[in-house]
């Protein structure tokens, strides 16, 4: 079931990707991406730029439309958007499940795929260390 070590070729654009981080639904084509997107390395923070991208257009308009202090606007859009983004990251694993079925993957694909990577990774590193170990006694 493992994924590409590397990203795949076809990536969305910045429209389609804009709209991906919306929620919307991509087509066919990049599923392969969004599987990575959903499990590489630095999943976390793709996921934090998703919601920062949700975010930034509502704490702007709030803050240009609500009545009040620049101050207090800013931190009232502040204050709420770090709650919201609290409130993601706990349910982290569960969006982004989410994310890949939209995709047409089965539910629990991305735990498969990220626990293969890690079992690669350990593997990798136990193979370097023992010849490195073994190495040094010859």
């Amino acid at each position: 079931m493992g994924n590409p070590p590397h990203a795949p070729a076809r990536r969305p654009g910045p429209i389609r990707w804009f709209w991906y981080a919306l929620g919307g639904r991509l087509p066919g084509r990049y599923r392969e991406w969004v599987l990575y997107d959903l499990t590489c390395r630095t999943w976390p923070l793709r996921h934090l730029a998703r919601l920062l991208t949700q975010l930034a257009p509502v704490a702007a308009v709030l803050i240009a439309v609500v009545p009040g202090p620049l101050w207090v606007r800013v931190m009232g859009a502040l204050g709420g958007s770090i709650v919201g983004l609290l409130y993601s990251f706990v349910f982290l694993y569960e969006a982004t499940e989410h994310r890949a079925a939209k995709a047409g993957y089965p539910h629990g694909t991305l735990r498969v795929v990220r626990e293969e990577r890690r079992a690669d990774k350990l593997l990798e590193r136990a193979a370097h260390d023992f010849d490195r170990a073994w190495r040094g006694r010859t």
